[in-house]
């Protein structure tokens, strides 16, 4: 067993007007199973780079052992996977490895294929997998699910159950509960180490929000009682001091000794309510909590949305090469899925379930596209069976990729024809900062961007929302916060999400693949 060590650890980004983290002190013991957890934009990869010495800092953080750091860069994708391992962990042993990705549900053939060529599912397996062989480390894995789907997910989280030595951060809560000890989590005040799973760590936080907001509310009643007893004391002290007009010097002298002391009482009242003020203001430190909002729907004229009937979808391509030559041959259909068949009637919340690959995008991309065919990545998608959807039918659609963000926040609502005071009021219910309204969309963390997208999306008048993958890099707490709103709302949706939480939480239908 080792501990790393921080103390009085304060850093800021030079662009930045407060600090990230201000005289923060805690110890991780070595031999740990330690998820990670925080709101978007709050500093975990930033301390896990400040763990790596990638920045400048004021405090001390005595490192007892190496980092291996998730993901790791590769350079020439195109390699075999094999030389890639090799590149990354040069004493690897093959019998090792294969032994190792086998827990991980790999066939070894894929060591001798291009990485390029893998599923990004299988590239974060056999780079884990690779990671884990390297002994005498202590393993900084940064979400690592974000290429998973919901069965990839499980495998990698039973794997990581059987290992130790680690800090993950992720935001997929049962894959945390299936493989962590300890929660350290970023508050809004302050860091603090737990044991046990996420779970525990949620009901102990809502118990302590509970707690606080108890006593903010007790705090608000002595301090409406002292304003109160301020307010009739200072009132005497004025009556008592206007009954020196007009009286005889000894009796103004006398009333006067009376008014200074009833004067003084009233500042020392006053004195202990802003005492109970400045109580109260510490004592809210670390509850995520926003207003109710209001929103809306637009009503669409009949109950049924979307129809599909065995609907097929595929894409053509002319010349086949590479990854799918290689499976394929000469082929040159590549089949999405197949004999796909789901209504959509108003107010369906319905969850696409599959693994990577069955097609999953290609219904929403579909859904959203008017026409038979579409291009893709210079693919020609097209698709079999019948597919009706409303006339007129107004879709809101949250894509996987945020890669086009950018410009300020002001302008992107302008383009969009958005509600500004709605739209920034979900981003605030999201732990969106005022001072991060400033920003340029393309300094947002990855969550942050899915949070704009997703926001935009509850605010546009639509009577069907379309997400793919909507909850990639965001935080477990705005999850919680979404899926709320998505309850309380009630919105048509129909969505694909690995998170099965959330999925559990928020679908009435579910469509497996």
């Amino acid at each position: 067993m080792a501990l790393i060590n921080i103390s009085n650890l304060t850093f800021s980004y030079e662009s930045n007007y407060e600090n990230i983290f201000e005289n923060v002190s805690f110890q991780i013991d070595t031999d740990w199973k330690l998820g990670f957890t925080g709101r978007n934009g709050r500093g975990k990869t930033t301390f896990l780079n400040l763990l790596l010495g990638k920045y400048v800092y004021s405090g001390t953080i005595t490192v007892p052992t190496n980092f291996e750091y998730f993901p790791y860069t590769i350079a020439d994708k195109s390699l075999q996977t094999i030389k890639i391992v090799e590149s990354i962990h040069p004493d690897v042993y093959e019998w090792e490895l294969k032994k190792e990705i086998s827990l991980l549900k790999i066939d070894e053939d894929v060591l001798y294929r291009p990485f390029d060529t893998l599923s990004g599912g299988e590239q974060t397996k056999v780079l884990l997998a690779t990671m884990f062989l390297k002994e005498n480390s202590f393993m900084l894995i940064d979400e690592p699910t974000n290429h998973l789907d919901a069965f990839g997910r499980q495998i990698v989280s039973d794997y990581l159950n059987k290992k130790k030595s680690f800090l993950l951060v992720s935001h997929d809560r049962n894959f945390l509960d299936n493989c962590v000890s300890h929660i350290l989590s970023i508050n809004k005040k302050n860091i603090e180490i737990q044991r046990g799973n996420f779970s525990s760590w949620l009901v102990n936080k809502e118990l302590q929000d509970n707690f606080e907001l108890a006593e903010n509310e007790r705090l608000k009643k002595d301090i409406k009682r002292l304003k109160e007893s301020a307010r009739v004391k200072a009132e005497w002290s004025d009556r008592v001091e206007a009954t020196k007009i007009g009286l005889g010097l000894g009796d103004r002298g006398n009333i006067g000794h009376k008014a200074a002391k009833m004067m003084k009482r009233s500042k020392s009242i006053e004195a202990r309510q802003n005492k109970a003020i400045d109580e109260k203001s510490q004592l809210l430190k670390n509850i995520d909590r926003a207003d109710q909002l209001k929103i809306t729907q637009l009503d669409y004229h009949s109950n049924r949305l979307v129809i599909m009937e065995n609907v097929s979808i595929f894409y053509c391509q002319s010349e086949m090469t590479g990854h799918y030559s290689s499976l394929r041959g000469d082929a040159t259909k590549i089949i999405a899925c197949q004999n796909v068949s789901f209504s959509t009637e108003k107010g369906d919340r319905i969850a696409l379930i599959g693994k990577n690959g069955t097609g999953k995008s290609s219904i929403l991309k579909l859904i959203c596209d008017v026409t038979p065919t579409f291009q893709s990545e210079n693919k020609e998608f097209q698709y079999t069976g019948i597919f009706n959807k409303g006339i007129h039918l107004k879709i809101s659609y949250v894509p996987q990729d945020t890669a086009n963000l950018r410009g300020s926040l002001i302008t992107f609502i302008h383009e969009n024809q958005l509600d500004e005071s709605l739209f920034k009021a979900i981003l605030r219910k999201l732990d969106f900062s005022r001072t991060q309204f400033e920003k340029d969309l393309s300094e947002y963390s990855g969550g942050q961007k899915k949070k704009i997208l997703i926001a935009k999306s509850l605010t546009e008048k639509a009577h069907l929302l379309i997400w793919d993958e909507p909850l990639n890099f965001v935080d477990i707490i705005s999850r919680i916060q979404i899926e709320s709103l998505i309850l309380n709302y009630a919105p048509t949706i129909i969505f694909v999400e690995h998170d099965m939480s959330f999925c559990e939480n928020i679908a009435t239908k579910k469509v497996f693949l």
